[in-house]
């Protein structure tokens, strides 16, 4: 016959936070991962568009339509979108390390709350 251990509420809670921490954990690495795939697209676009002259008509994709633009607008409005990008993606970052600080101080209590108390002896 197995037996359920019931977790007393606190420890019950404890677990809770960890899961928690790590689903935002993931969560915000989501988000960081698809803001550098885009910057890294705002890039290679940016790169493009230095290349070509001003005569050039170059166009904008909005939604399912293609609008003629400025190359000069569309470089100004790529450059605001690339810094926008870095500074989110440095603020995720941030809020990545500082949950993974908070994720390992909470395992780590989790396990010091889960380890026997008392003396233990080992047999070999």
């Amino acid at each position: 016959m197995s037996e359920e251990v019931e977790l007393p509420p606190q420890l019950q809670e404890q677990l809770l936070r960890l899961q928690q921490l790590q689903q935002t954990l993931q969560a915000v690495a989501s988000q960081k991962q698809q803001l550098e795939i885009e910057a890294s697209e705002t890039e290679k676009a940016l790169a493009e568009l230095e290349k070509l002259s001003d005569e050039i008509p170059v166009y904008k994709s909005v939604g399912n339509l293609l609008l003629k633009s400025e190359r000069q607008a569309l470089l100004k409005e790529l450059k605001e979108r690339k810094e926008l990008l870095a500074t989110r993606i440095t603020v995720l970052g941030r809020q990545e390390e500082r949950t993974k600080e908070r994720l390992k101080e909470s395992q780590e209590k989790l396990q010091e709350r889960l380890r026997p108390q008392g003396p233990t002896t080992t047999r070999s």
